[in-house]
């Protein structure tokens, strides 16, 4: 008997999320030193993560024999201070992926369908199809959300709309009032997921108030990461702010202490070290430069970008192709972040790294195009 057969068809159609590839792992197949090999594939600080978060860590280190506070009362005290929210309308995940997923079972079922962007981040067609959902994916314009395709996309049984601002893997953006046009048009019955992961990296003028937008729209949960801007991606801590009766329904599919007390207590800690975040924010803005000046002088075009990464295109031909030029670039110890998986089959996508890491990376690319063409 296959065993296999046991699991519903929506879930053996599933095809699992790929990772960007550890150092580890590529250390191995390609017998380098993990020291020369330079990371760029998943879009994590270059700096790390804050010393004041690392001391909290130490703080409260001896203490991971006790269970975790299951309700994350001291985080989410940090985060309704900092957003003016209520207790109650706070979710936290293990990562956003989990508030995402958490989402995802609260209101998807074999009934119902999400809709996401073309080019949005995998996780979102991933979690429906584990409902058993239906995926309406609305067409993209310019590798960007189109508003008024994901409207018309929405059906009489679409009960979740998913929305990443910046997006990932492309960058694209959604101004304020872009943005606040497309929820505003949304029907009240559609739980509107607005994944902000990146948002810390954008300037002030095009962050939107998302946040206060919930009083309005109580079918709003925004979702936000520690892994990005933090950089805490190895403790994996997130959260939604919604409004207290969707809160509620997401706490009642959550698992029990599912973020960790280092990571709570990092969380806490991170946000309080804004020194730090500013100089994480300028470090992505001076490298974005970089980069970008680097793809320019290659004659390689690039998606103009809000996070902290940027996806670039490989065109077939004589240079090889995008498939062709990673392989190339993981013989040289540099990973970056293939995308055929997202309908882009032309392009990789590069995160920002240290001045340092970003050259090498740059050398590199050029080196393998070079040797491409000849």
């Amino acid at each position: 008997m296959d065993l296999c057969e046991l699991a519903p068809l929506h879930v053996r159609a599933i095809a699992p999320y790929p990772p960007g590839k550890p150092i580890s792992e590529l250390a191995r197949e390609m017998d380098l030193d993990e020291s020369d090999i330079v990371k760029l594939a998943s879009n994590e600080n270059p700096l790390g993560a804050s010393p004041r978060a690392l001391a909290a860590i130490e703080n409260v280190f001896m203490e991971i024999a006790r269970y975790p506070d299951g309700n994350g009362y001291a985080l989410k005290s940090a985060l309704s201070e900092r957003f003016g929210v209520a207790h109650n309308q706070i979710v936290l995940g293990n990562g956003s992926n989990d508030v995402l997923e958490l989402v995802a079972r609260a209101f998807l079922s074999a009934q119902s369908s999400a809709v996401y962007a073309q080019h949005a981040f995998a996780v979102y067609p991933l979690v429906t199809q584990a409902t058993g959902a239906r995926g309406i994916e609305a067409p993209a314009k310019n590798f960007s959300h189109d508003p008024k395709a994901m409207l018309e996309a929405i059906s009489s049984d679409t009960r979740v709309l998913f929305i990443a601002n910046p997006n990932n893997p492309t960058g694209t953006l959604l101004k304020p009032d872009e943005l606040l046009a497309l929820i505003e048009r949304v029907p009240e019955s559609v739980i509107v997921v607005l994944d902000e992961a990146y948002t810390e990296y954008l300037p002030e003028e095009l962050r939107s108030d998302s946040i206060a937008w919930i009083k309005r729209f109580p079918n709003l949960v925004v979702t936000r990461t520690f892994s990005k801007a933090y950089g805490l991606a190895g403790l994996r801590v997130g959260y939604a702010i919604a409004s207290a009766l969707v809160a509620d329904m997401l706490n009642r599919v959550r698992q029990p202490f599912n973020v960790n007390s280092l990571a709570q207590a990092a969380a806490i800690a991170a946000m309080e070290d804004q020194a730090f975040l500013d100089e994480c924010l300028e470090i992505n803005r001076k490298g974005m430069e970089q980069v970008t000046t680097g793809f320019k002088r290659l004659n390689l075009s690039y998606i103009p970008s809000y996070g902290n990464f940027v996806a670039f295109r490989i065109p077939s031909g004589n240079q090889g192709n995008a498939s062709t030029i990673y392989q190339s670039l993981l013989r040289k110890g540099v990973i970056v972040r293939p995308v055929g998986n997202y309908g882009m089959p032309e392009y990789l996508r590069v995160s920002i790294g240290l001045e340092q890491e970003n050259s090498i990376f740059l050398s590199a690319l050029e080196n393998v195009i070079q040797g491409a063409s000849t």
